[in-house]
């Protein structure tokens, strides 16, 4: 009912979004961009085409003005004024396909990016859990027969459809992550030979080869637990890691991106992080949306099966919609 009500009301939004849109700022997120199967994220991430995300960085483009980490933190400063409300493009988990397909484009339209990463899966490491979920699921879809001891995993029965078996296996959380390298066995797939010859993230020379052509490289959590679900003790550690690796390579250790969101952070990790006086900000993917916290910026995620124009339509209708309640600022406790 939300999404239906969101919908008509977006389709009352002016095509000039740029006059429309509620905040002085727009933080676009992406994780791909892909003409290619990606066996590892297809089934936890709507990645788009070289031609969808040519057109979303055309429309962002006519409406806003993109800028570059330095020009972000000044104007959020206070200290520089563009001529239209500005952009901040951002992509996470440091996936190949930024260094291959996304930067050329970028630097054709001279467009700066800034990606977040996770240091446990630099140099093809290890995969993120849901990556390695995401293979799995695939595996079901394309194996004809499958291991009887994987349907008693989740107390299925054999002749369920494939379709629950896969949502089970999406299901399983960063706490739950070893349950994967019990079923890869049992489907018969091999994460590290995946790895070897797919290369599915950035090396650490390919991200200071990006650096040093201009982009950003920032942190994301060693290795993207959801953060909800740790004490203070442990997003603390995760990131205070992250924030050492960052800076012993020569990367960005200013900013910090949550993995999957900061639905549920309390003050407190906001009040330890800004302890470190060395990072500026903090990001979210909350959509439109203000922050009790002033120093974390909730960023828009674009890879939702729409064009970047009807994301974005949606996104300002929601606001609108939340604003005549008074909840479009995220309130910290």
């Amino acid at each position: 009912m939300k999404d239906r009500i969101i919908s008509v009301l977006a389709a009352f939004e002016s095509e000039d979004i740029g006059k429309s849109f509620p905040l002085d700022y727009c933080l676009p997120l992406y994780h791909s961009v892909s003409d290619k199967e990606l066996s590892h994220i297809k089934h936890v991430i709507r990645y788009k085409t070289t031609k969808q995300f040519e057109d979303d960085l055309d429309h962002l483009s006519k409406n806003f003005q993109f800028v570059d980490w330095q020009e972000f933190k000044e104007f959020t400063s206070g200290n520089f004024k563009p001529k239209k409300k500005i952009a901040l493009l951002t992509f996470d988990d440091g996936f190949r396909e930024f260094y291959d397909v996304a930067a050329p484009i970028l630097e054709r339209k001279g467009i700066y990016a800034c990606n977040f990463v996770n240091p446990a899966f630099i140099d093809n490491e290890d995969m993120m859990f849901r990556c390695k979920a995401s293979l799995l699921a695939d595996a079901v879809e394309k194996n004809k027969t499958l291991d009887p001891e994987v349907y008693r995993m989740f107390s299925l029965n054999n002749d369920v459809e494939k379709g629950v078996l896969q949502k089970k296996i999406l299901s399983i959380n960063y706490q739950e992550k070893d349950t994967l390298d019990w079923l890869v066995e049992k489907l018969e797939l091999d994460f590290k030979a995946y790895s070897k010859e797919y290369q599915p993230y950035l090396s650490t020379e390919e991200l200071k080869e990006l650096t040093r052509r201009g982009f950003g490289i920032s942190s994301h959590s060693w290795d993207h637990p959801k953060y909800r679900d740790l004490s203070l003790k442990e997003q603390m550690e995760t990131t205070d890691r992250t924030f050492a690796y960052l800076k012993e390579k020569g990367f960005l250790y200013e900013s910090f991106a949550f993995p999957f969101t900061d639905f549920e952070v309390r003050k407190d990790f906001f009040d330890e992080l800004f302890k470190n006086k060395e990072i500026y900000c903090s990001f979210g993917c909350a959509g439109i949306k203000q922050d009790s916290v002033k120093r974390n910026f909730q960023r828009i995620p674009m890879e939702m099966g729409e064009s970047g124009a009807q994301i974005l339509k949606k996104e300002i209708a929601y606001f609108r919609l939340k604003k005549l309640i008074n909840k479009n600022t995220i309130v910290r406790e």
